[in-house]
């Protein structure tokens, strides 16, 4: 099957990034999200980045306006997936609010649609099993900024088709990502070592063992990383990461994956990172500066 329309449900950070790639690819691409605010800086955000590559020399104002021909706001659900080859769900990690989107969204797609779901950590298998057709869901795991990074995650439960998994690296492919299939375990390949990584680095750092920069550049040079885990920490958003690292504790029973507490403390005190910015870093300038860090 030929991927010909997509739709994106949720448009904050993650959907509009994937909307925007989706577009880029040439597919007609409707963004959509229950608040009309939302899906509005959804889809301003991906004008922004468009301008900014303008600005930069990468595109061109003719490549901008074909792409922003293949995307569309909708915000009506039943509009939004109708006649859809795929929809790719990117809503916050929240395992109820997932299932009641995968409800209603087989009530108004094709039988045929593929279904994916953006999750970073929860069970693709616990989504699906409040699904008629569990079968054409997979999880399809992208990175922040997703138009920059390659990887695409592939995630496949018990009961995922063959033709799902085809389906979805095909649809990977066509996007320009290099994917990768895993099974469907708790905090699957990527999000595990990353967060485990990120929540050693913070212990690190709450140890004194060496300031915020150094710890991220010495992961940076010493181990070719594009970003030291305390940078990407911040950019992915710590309420995310201490969220994911608290499923893994629940999920194997192991207290290894317990957040830091100074985690914990920045995210109680709202420096979500980047996207608030201030975070285990000062993002006011654009760039990571360091800071002051609360006691905890």
């Amino acid at each position: 099957m030929g991927i010909k329309k997509v739709a994106v449900i949720g448009a904050g950070t993650m959907g509009a990034g994937i909307a925007q790639i989706c577009a880029q690819t040439g597919w007609e691409t409707i963004l959509y999200d229950a608040f009309p605010e939302g899906l509005q800086r959804g889809m301003s955000n991906i004008d922004a980045f468009w301008e900014k590559g303008i600005a930069r020399g990468k595109t061109s104002t003719e490549q901008k306006l074909q792409w922003a021909a293949n995307l569309s706001p909708i915000a009506d659900l039943a509009q939004a997936v109708k006649d859809c080859d795929l929809v790719i769900e990117a809503v916050p990690e929240i395992i109820e609010l997932k299932q009641e989107i995968f409800r209603e969204v087989e009530l108004y797609c094709s039988e045929d649609t593929i279904l994916a779901t953006n999750t970073s950590s929860l069970s693709i298998r616990s989504i699906a099993k409040v699904m008629d057709r569990p079968e054409r869901l997979i999880g399809m795991h992208f990175f922040n900024p997703v138009p920059i990074m390659k990887l695409l995650e592939l995630v496949k439960h018990s009961e995922t088709s063959d033709s799902t998994i085809e389906i979805a690296e095909a649809a990977g492919k066509a996007m320009n990502k290099t994917t990768i299939l895993v099974n469907d375990v708790p905090g699957f390949a990527t999000s595990r070592l990353g967060v485990v990584l990120g929540n050693e680095a913070i212990r690190m750092l709450a140890d004194g063992v060496a300031s915020a920069k150094d710890i991220d550049t010495a992961m940076v040079l010493g181990y070719k990383h594009p970003m030291g885990p305390l940078a990407l920490t911040d950019l992915v958003g710590l309420d995310v990461r201490r969220d994911i690292l608290k499923n893994l504790q629940q999920s194997f029973d192991d207290d290894c994956y317990a957040p830091h507490p100074l985690l914990e403390k920045l995210v109680d005190e709202g420096r979500l990172g980047k996207k608030s910015g201030l975070g285990i870093f000062d993002w006011s300038s654009g760039h990571p500066e360091e800071t002051n860090l609360p006691e905890f």
